[in-house]
């Protein structure tokens, strides 16, 4: 028997093998917070079990013991996150063509989106067409010429379907938007419940998504960035149940003492993985929406098969990471990016069915050579390559490869300015909102009554407070990840950077805000996390357990009063003007 001293009792008290001597840089993070996973069987580190419900006190305190207490508990684990979408849905879906009017950027994605349906490509448009849809839908002056657009359809084609059964008013156009709004927050009940193995915890996240400012008017809004998020969150969501899937197939290869074998952890191969196709399907759809879906696809893609390495280790394999790219590296490339360009080209089909689509002809006739030089991106200097003959590659491909280059130097040449552009740097504190519509009255005029005059505003604003809480909660996930090696943290911060990191190599481009709605769901989920943590650790003191739950209720109910009180500008209701100063907390929110 090992003798015990100061050292092994730090040791086993950090859940490491007492009498190992620990890597040099595991006792120097030790003074910042590190500890290294407690020791538990394998087959419980692959798979952790979902708490089972009906124990506790909160059970018996209510009255319900043993069976009743797990089939309500059962019950919840999907009632409770249909009814926090339900509550989500009410609100984004109360007076949603209001206002009726073409609001900000839908002048652009409401009409391409009918044209897609009528035509199969974006038309054009007359000047003051805004003004005849709104005042006769069903004579809209749409014209066959093609209409040079920047971004692909797929997203188009999402507002097209509302557009398609409620015809071209501002609700057909923002009714799929509100719906993937809605599903939004079903998702990050489901995926929070998952990440977090807690119902409660996974349905407060979705509560937290519901009460924020910019996805409520995002989801009553036809832009593309809405849409973007949901298949963003998706991806997420599919690679987080493949990443159970797979680990469960590591854990039943395992003896049947459950100890780590590294037969299973190097050479078990985990065959078809349908979840991580899903993932690649979605991903797919997040780039035929934006082409900022990209930066997520590549992120994606690293997340997974760095927690196949992980999966490895925990089976006990001697050489995770080699093992990883011999045998999950391939296929996780196979499954998403392949995947990903071919729902991409699906999504042009519009486009491709007929010759009338922008440069949709450009390639016929042309001599197909490749590219003679590449551009570096962010460096302004361009690679030299050598020209093959590319005409082998049928026309409508060319055509198509042509159109996205043209795009592309759009994009990255786009450095107008803009009354809302704003510095990704601002973006965590909500510091320069983007007015989507606003509209006043003076007293006598259209029914104000308010002394002060009256105003209307849709702000794409996020609710302040969960905002600012989200900031300390993104340090507490970086501290959770880099000290304690939560996968869970590293795997909310990779979904947060995905969406927000890309945008500072493009700080000279024009680029808003709302942009930050696609990493919101992330946000809601950081925050979720770190209120999990305030309500204490399993086996903490009913005393810690007391002041942890009235300070997470308070902070939670404070957020939910910050919605409520900003509610009318996320709206448009018409409020007095002097009301209306009162919720412009900031300068730079006018």
């Amino acid at each position: 028997m090992a003798r015990v001293t100061s050292d092994t009792a730090t040791q086993a008290r950090h859940g490491e093998p007492v009498g190992e001597r620990p890597p040099q840089w595991r006792v120097r993070l030790r003074r910042y917070g590190y500890a290294a996973p407690a020791r538990s069987g394998a087959r419980e580190r692959l798979v952790p079990p979902h708490p089972e419900p009906g124990g506790g006190r909160l059970w018996g305190s209510l009255g319900l013991d043993g069976a009743d207490a797990r089939r309500l508990g059962r019950w919840a684990e999907w009632a409770g996150p249909v009814l926090v979408a339900l509550f989500a849905g009410i609100l984004r879906f109360w007076n949603l063509g209001s206002p009726h009017a073409v609001i900000f950027d839908e002048t652009y994605y409401a009409k391409d989106a009918w044209s897609l349906y009528r035509l199969g490509y974006e038309g054009t448009w007359p000047d003051k067409a805004n003004e005849a849809i709104l005042e006769n839908p069903a004579a809209a002056p749409l014209s066959e010429a093609a209409s040079y657009v920047v971004h692909p359809p797929a997203g188009k084609w999402v507002i097209a379907l509302g557009e398609a059964m409620f015809g071209l008013t501002p609700f057909g156009w923002r009714f799929m938007v509100a719906v993937l709004g809605t599903l939004s927050v079903l998702m990050v009940c489901r995926i929070g419940r998952r990440l977090f193995r807690s119902t409660a915890l996974g349905c407060l996240a979705g509560l937290l998504l519901a009460v924020d400012g910019l996805h409520l008017v995002m989801s009553r809004t036809a832009l593309l960035d809405l849409v973007l998020m949901f298949f963003v969150l998706a991806a997420f969501g599919c690679l987080l149940v493949d990443r159970d899937r797979a680990r469960a197939r590591l854990a039943a290869a395992l003896p049947p003492d459950g100890r780590p074998d590294p037969g299973v952890g190097d050479r078990l191969t985990l065959g078809l993985r349908p979840w991580r196709l899903a993932a690649g399907v979605c991903l797919g759809l997040a780039c035929a929406t934006k082409w900022s879906g990209l930066y997520v696809l590549a992120a994606f893609g690293i997340l997974t098969v760095l927690w196949d390495a992980a999966s490895r280790r925990t089976a006990g394999a001697r050489y995770p990471y080699p093992s990883m790219l011999r045998r999950d590296a391939g296929p996780a490339f196979a499954s998403l990016v392949p995947v990903a360009a071919v729902t991409y080209l699906v999504s042009w089909t519009g486009w491709f069915a007929g010759k009338e689509g922008y440069f949709r002809t450009w390639a016929e006739g042309r001599r197909g050579l490749s590219p003679e030089s590449l551009p570096v991106p962010f460096t302004g200097l361009k690679l030299p390559l050598p020209q093959i003959d590319m005409t082998w590659v049928p026309a409508p491909l060319r055509s198509l490869w042509h159109y996205e280059a043209e795009v592309y130097r759009f994009h990255v040449g786009l450095t107008s300015e803009h009354t809302y552009q704003s510095h990704p740097w601002s973006w965590p504190v909500a510091a320069r909102p983007v007015s989507y519509f606003y509209e006043s009255s003076e007293r006598g005029e259209g029914g104000c009554t308010a002394d002060s005059g009256c105003a209307r505003e849709v702000l794409a604003l996020g609710t302040p407070l969960l905002w600012w809480a989200a900031c300390f909660a993104l340090l507490y996930c970086l501290y959770r990840w880099g000290l304690r090696r939560d996968w869970r943290a590293g795997a909310v911060l990779c979904g947060v950077a995905a969406g927000w990191l890309p945008w500072f190599l493009y700080e000279e481009r024009t680029i808003f805000y709302f942009y930050a709605v696609v990493f919101v769901p992330f946000l809601c989920l950081a925050l979720a996390m770190a209120i999990g943590a305030l309500l204490g650790p399993p086996g903490s003191s009913e005393r810690r357990r007391a002041v942890g739950a009235v300070g997470a209720g308070v902070l939670v109910l404070l957020i939910v009063w910050n919605f409520v009180y900003f509610h009318p500008i996320y709206t448009g209701l018409e409020i007095p003007k002097d009301a209306w100063q009162n919720r412009m907390w900031l300068d730079t929110w006018i």
